[in-house]
């Protein structure tokens, strides 16, 4: 298992009222991914530096491209993957790997971890063989450079020293140059002869500084070659230049000169690099092989390469040239052509993101601004562009962004930040970077109602599941926040759950539950809740109301008069008059407006004798009824209401002609408070007119005025103290009295004035005053037959008898049934009803046989007050051969 070797550096240090720590750890490279470097929470808390108790605790504002280590949320730093130090800082003496944290107090921490290098690689030669040529007069001493090994390991495990096969003749000389880099020169250190050996081949060895040390080896190759007189000679061996670094390319470094006192092609000198000059120095110069003047290549840059050093040789045409060789130190002179440099330390660096909910003085991002150049063109002035709700905080060595004002993702969710960067340099230069800051959204909005209150109409008898109406809430905050879902605030209608009524999707839709009746719920309240989706979850509601409209679905239902299978019976007098109001048809219909609006009218039957108003029903009859007219009627009477299709509902009516039945006046609705006043009148009335009766009556009893009277006599002669004999009915006392009107089936009895006061049940008028009676009074008591029920108008004479029926009962004489014979018609039987009458009033009974079975001419029969005493008579009539009339029930002598 590998080890981690781990230091720990901690400085504290304070700018204006933030804490900043730098934090710095040390790791081998090579270590595997996972390892872990260090706690930096706990190391952070040692400081004092403040870490809220909620997490996350550590936020990282800035790390390396690409991410070597990682900050776990905790605070545990760890490696991402496996590192290698040659890789990520190739040969700088430091590798260090950068990364800023925020803590969850605003409080930064700048990490740094420095790689250390492990002696993992041995030093390479670019090439298998170096070649060289000398000539043979090369004295000792001199000097060959050879093509350097390189190392990618740096500090003590690169290249540290170079070594050749031990021999007489050549060595090495180990330089170091101006970067650190160490090369070699081969070393002449006897004079050579070409004729005694022309070839040499020694082993050249790079050793590096690890323990053990890593050793490459190329092969050198020595050819010795005839002399030339002369070698070419550099006016110095060693130059330095000044160069500003914003020359441009072909602008003259230097002009080197070197001279070969040689005549012709020996004494030509041509320049040229030697061959371990690096590869970044033959891109910034170039030298002309004819001239030896060295011009600028490429671009310069203060801020990357301040110091070039620049070996240059020079030989002669000749045969066996022997190189000369300098040395040109070329320094570049800085100037402000760098433009400070913006440098955002967060995890994007062009786009930030804040909480609407972060509170003043929230840091959002690190800002490092740098500027290449070095004195007053490197000094860097850094300011926030524009009127935003933040603020820059600078401070040695970076500033911070801080939120400073409220911010509202609704209403506004992005910031273009500018930050411009100004360096003090002659002239000025300036740099701008642009940040967006991207404001992040938090449940701070509650589903918001369209309306608060809907109101949707909807016809009754709707089909359950249809849609009744949609409802929408909007939410500005996002994502899941900004999700709305419907429901149903639980509740009651009509003592039911709401969820029987009604139901709702997640998108708003509201769906009827049940066929609803317009009858039954008129209109019904109910509330929507919108929820959304954030933590915690906020929510409004809003009230829906549902008007069930009418449809004509409702059929009129008759309620009077009461039917019976569809059919009411109702009589009427015979005689009553025009407009006389036969019943008064009523129906309910539940609909409501034109759809329960009723209107009544006869639609079949006897539609000439009825009429019916249309709006309350009443029927009334157009014409007078007859004797003659028939004794049923019938119409057929529809109730149908205004809605469309118009629904209706009918009655069959039958009415009877009832000759038995007063003909009352109608009339119409009035004012309670008139019917009142004329009740109490009439009462008032009735009761002075039989104070006067009374007091009239009994003025003629003191007055003892005994006017002759058939009943009073009847009376006062059955009770006289001393028994008289009573008298003998005979034939004169009864008579046929003929009457100017024809009816059919009539008898007419005559009576005394005695009988007016039973008024309730006899029709009367004023007739020839019969035998005995001395006041000008008699009473015609019609009573009818079967077959008059069909006979014409009684002419206004409404008063029936009581206790008349449709069946003929037998009839009575002396007490016994009366046979019914060919020869003997029957006539109705008649009870008259003595209720109410004077106790000391004795009716009297007669008996009238007509000849004819059906007479055309009535008769009147006299009562003669000395009849029996009965205290109810049956009046029958027989056909008599003879036509003669006696009375039934009374005595013989009679």
């Amino acid at each position: 298992m590998e080890l981690i070797q781990l230091t720990a550096v901690f400085l504290l240090f304070w700018v204006g009222t933030e804490a900043v720590i730098n934090l710095k750890y040390g790791i081998n490279e090579e270590i595997k991914p996972g390892s872990v470097i260090g706690n930096v929470t706990r190391d952070a808390l040692k400081q004092g530096f403040q870490i809220a108790p909620q997490p996350p605790y550590l936020r990282v504002i800035s790390n390396s491209e690409p991410r070597w280590v990682e900050l776990s949320p905790a605070g545990i730093l760890t490696t991402q993957m496996k590192i290698d130090r040659d890789v990520v800082c190739r040969q700088n003496p430091k590798c260090i790997i950068s990364l800023e944290v925020m803590s969850n107090s605003m409080e930064i921490c700048v990490i740094k971890v420095e790689i250390e290098d492990l002696n993992d690689n041995a030093p390479r030669f670019p090439t298998s063989h170096i070649d060289i040529e000398i000539s043979e007069n090369a004295s000792p001493g001199t000097r060959f450079p050879l093509e350097g090994a390189s190392d990618p390991d740096s500090g003590i495990f690169g290249v540290q020293s170079y070594s050749i096969t031990p021999n007489e003749l050549f060595g090495l000389e180990i330089k170091t140059r101006g970067d650190g880099s160490k090369i070699a020169e081969l070393v002449v250190q006897k004079s050579l002869d070409r004729e005694t050996q022309s070839h040499y081949s020694y082993e050249i060895s790079a050793e590096d500084g690890g323990d053990p040390p890593k050793i490459g080896a190329v092969q050198l190759n020595i050819r010795v070659i005839d002399s030339n007189d002369n070698n070419p000679v550099f006016d110095e061996p060693v130059y330095t230049v000044n160069v500003m670094e914003n020359s441009p390319v072909n602008t003259l470094v230097i002009d080197l000169n070197a001279t070969d006192p040689d005549e012709g092609t020996n004494g030509e000198v041509v320049y040229s690099f030697n061959s371990y000059v690096t590869e970044k120095t033959r891109e910034a110069f170039k030298i002309d092989p004819r001239t030896g003047i060295i011009t600028v290549n490429g671009v310069l840059d203060y801020e990357t390469t301040q110091i070039y050093e620049i070996d240059v040789q020079a030989k002669d045409l000749g045969p066996n040239s022997i190189p000369a060789h300098c040395k040109v130190t070329v320094n570049v002179m800085d100037t402000n052509d760098n433009p400070p440099v913006i440098s955002l330390l967060s995890l994007n660096t062009e786009m930030v993101e804040v909480s609407e909910n972060a509170q003043r003085g929230y840091v959002i991002a690190l800002v490092r601004v740098s500027d290449k150049d070095s004195g007053a063109n490197g000094k860097v002035k850094c300011t926030l562009q524009g009127n935003v709700p933040f603020r820059l905080q600078e401070y040695e060595s970076f500033s911070t962004i801080l939120v400073d004002g409220r911010l509202d993702r609704e209403q506004k969710d992005t910031f273009n930040l500018t930050i411009q960067a100004e360096d003090s340099g002659i002239p000025q230069l300036r740099a701008t970077k642009s940040l967006v800051v991207k404001v992040t959204d938090e449940n701070d909005n509650p589903p918001h109602f369209l309306k608060p209150h809907y109101q949707e109409m909807v016809m009754e008898n709707n089909l359950p599941g249809s849609c009744l109406l949609a409802v929408s809430a909007e939410d500005p905050d996002l994502g899941m926040n900004g999700t709305v879902s419907y429901s149903i605030v639980p509740g009651e209608i009509k003592h039911m759950d709401v969820n029987t009524y009604v139901s709702i999707n997640p998108s708003g839709r509201i769906y009827s539950m049940r066929s609803f009746d317009h009858e039954y719920t008129r209109t019904f309240d109910f509330k929507v809740l919108a929820r959304d989706n954030g933590n915690p979850s906020l929510s409004s509601n809003a009230t829906v109301r549902i008007v069930v409209l009418d449809v004509n679905d409702n059929t009129p239902v008759m309620t009077n008069p009461p039917l019976v299978n569809g059919t009411a019976e109702v009589s009427i007098p015979r005689n009553a008059g025009v407009g006389y109001m036969v019943t008064q048809v009523k129906a309910d219909d539940y609909d409501e407006g034109e759809n329960g609006r009723l209107t009544y009218t006869i639609s079949e039957g006897d539609r000439a004798f009825f009429e019916i108003d249309q709006v309350n029903g009443e029927v009334r009859s157009t014409r007078m009824f007859g004797e003659n007219a028939k004794s049923t009627y019938e119409i057929t009477v529809v109730a149908r209401d205004h809605g469309k299709p118009s629904l209706s509902a009918s009655a069959y009516i039958v009415v009877y002609l009832s000759p038995d039945l007063n003909a009352q006046e109608t009339i119409g609705p009035v004012n309670l408070s008139l019917i009142f006043i004329i009740a109490l009148g009439s009462i008032a009335a009735i009761l002075f007119i039989t104070m006067i009766f009374v007091a009239v009556k009994c003025k003629r009893d003191n007055k003892e005025i005994r006017t002759y009277n058939c009943r009073v006599a009847e009376y006062s002669y059955g009770n006289q103290k001393k028994s008289s004999k009573k008298k003998k009915l005979s034939k004169n006392d009864i008579r046929l009295v003929p009457r100017d009107v024809e009816e059919t089936d009539k008898m007419n009895v005559v009576s005394c004035s005695s009988l007016t006061s039973s008024l309730n049940y006899f029709d009367y008028h004023q007739q020839s005053l019969p035998l005995g009676c001395r006041r000008s009074e008699s009473t015609f008591l019609n009573v009818e037959n079967q077959n008059s029920r069909n006979a014409a108008p009684n002419h206004g004479y409404q008063h029936s008898f009581t206790g008349q029926g449709h069946q003929q009962p037998d009839l009575i004489i002396n007490g016994m049934p009366l046979p019914e014979t060919p020869r003997h018609g029957r006539l109705n039987l008649a009870k008259i009803a003595v209720t109410g009458l004077p106790e000391d009033f004795i009716p009297a009974v007669a008996l009238f046989y007509s000849p004819d079975p059906n007479p055309r001419t009535p008769a009147s029969l006299h009562v003669i007050p000395d009849a029996a005493e009965v205290q109810q008579t049956d009046i029958t009539t027989a056909g008599s051969q003879s036509g003669a009339a006696r009375p039934v029930g009374l005595p013989p002598s009679c």
